[in-house]
């Protein structure tokens, strides 16, 4: 019923659809596309959602980069709809005959339901209408005694317990069939958009430790180096006064070991934004509370791990969930916050949700934060998904597929 409900909002949307197609090439076309490849989009992945829960048959969909908002994102979206092999023009395609493909194959069930009452009702009163009638049929049966109202009823009986127990089951698995017959992308589509994941995240992962190896020598160059360097001058001169003046001497003695404890805790500082110890002591459980209990908000952590990540995962998923700890302090008027971190079905999963006004948006142009976690956990085929509604709360999910590598090490 559900599946057929959704055929009868595509034929809605297909005839909206076709309003739109009509001015496409005009500037209202453009304006009113961006609007419309949405709903046509969400339609499409509720039916791709309810195949995997129902039919455990994933439908892949490979949609291309597109301007955020503006006459940009309806001009690109116009482009690849009149343009065949990509995924807004199979998602219009689909819309425009799911009303009846895929509502004829919904309604399977409910026909047959339907045939199993009209065979009792038949059977019921099947020897008094042919008096009233010339004759009454049910499928191959004319019914007009008994005995072919007993066998009406059974066939009606029948009729019943497969749209009960047999058809919806069957029905669900052709119906994901259809929707990945009409819906998927090729082979060759899937192979391209994967060459094109990984050449993107082979360009920011080299990107990012670029920028990583130039932080840290400026670090060294502006920090630890320079006082070195002081250390150095201040030993020299100490070196030249230690005949005539030993208690200037002292005193230089005194700054040089105050340089060299600065500069060992700038080192100490820079290797902790490299690796955080306690992350490679404790593992990524105890470093997650860790942020909690250094973050201004009332912060909750829960954690489920058998084991421990790989290191280069859990040092991805530990920089992700500190940039959000500070990105809700600092942006979302959020009091308190909660953390989930577990292990399922092969894939590391992180929830951090706050109580703050809400809003965020990896889109957004002020959403540099969240798309620098996107791109650190992209090298890692991971995802963020974001749930935040104007007002409140904020759900942000990471889920990574990893194995665990270690027993677990943390405290009780």
């Amino acid at each position: 019923m559900t599946l057929w409900g959704l055929a009868h909002r595509a034929f809605f949307v297909s005839l909206w659809c076709v309003m739109v197609s009509s001015v496409l090439r005009g500037p209202l076309g453009v304006k009113l596309l961006p609007g419309t490849e949405r709903r046509v989009r969400a339609l499409a992945d509720r039916q791709r959602e309810l195949a995997a829960r129902w039919s455990g048959v994933e439908v892949p969909a490979v949609y291309a980069e597109l301007p955020a908002t503006g006459r940009a994102r309806g001009k690109a979206l116009r482009s690849q709809l009149l343009d065949k092999g990509n995924q807004v023009h199979r998602d219009w395609r689909w819309v425009h005959i799911d009303w009846f493909a895929g509502g004829a194959i919904a309604a399977g069930p409910v026909l047959l339901g339907l045939t199993g009452v009209w065979g009792l009702w038949t059977a019921s009163i099947g020897t008094e209408l042919p008096r009233e009638w010339d004759s009454v049929w049910f499928l191959f049966v004319p019914v007009g005694d008994p005995d072919t109202a007993f066998l009406a009823g059974a066939l009606g009986v029948l009729c019943l317990l497969l749209a009960v127990f047999w058809a919806p089951r069957r029905t669900l698995r052709l119906h994901a069939r259809y929707l990945r017959l009409v819906l998927a992308p090729s082979e060759s589509e899937l192979l391209a958009a994967r060459v094109e994941h990984l050449r993107t995240t082979r360009s920011d992962a080299v990107d990012t430790q670029m920028s990583e190896i130039r932080r840290i020598e400026r670090d060294l160059h502006d920090g630890a180096q320079a006082r070195l360097v002081a250390m150095g001058m201040t030993l020299n001169a100490a070196e030249h006064l230690l005949a005539t003046d030993p208690e200037a001497v002292r005193d230089l003695l005194v700054e040089a070991r105050q340089s060299s404890t600065a500069a060992l805790k700038e080192l100490r500082d820079l290797v902790k934004g490299i690796h955080p110890p306690i992350l490679a002591d404790r593992g990524l459980a105890d470093a997650v509370r860790s942020l909690a209990m250094i973050s201004p908000l009332r912060t909750e952590v829960v954690v489920d791990l058998p084991a421990r990540p790989e290191p280069p995962v859990e040092s991805a998923v530990y920089f992700a969930v500190s940039e959000l700890l500070t990105n809700a302090a600092k942006h979302s008027g959020a009091e308190r916050c909660w953390i989930d971190l577990r292990y399922e079905r092969g894939s590391l999963r992180v929830s951090v949700t706050d109580d703050g006004q809400g809003g965020a948006d990896v889109r957004a142009a002020t959403g540099t934060g969240l798309r620098g976690v996107e791109r650190r956990l992209a090298h890692f085929d991971g995802v963020l998904a974001v749930n935040s509604p104007p007002g409140g709360p904020t759900l942000m999910t990471l889920e990574l597929p990893c194995v665990l590598s270690s027993p677990k090490t943390t405290s009780s």
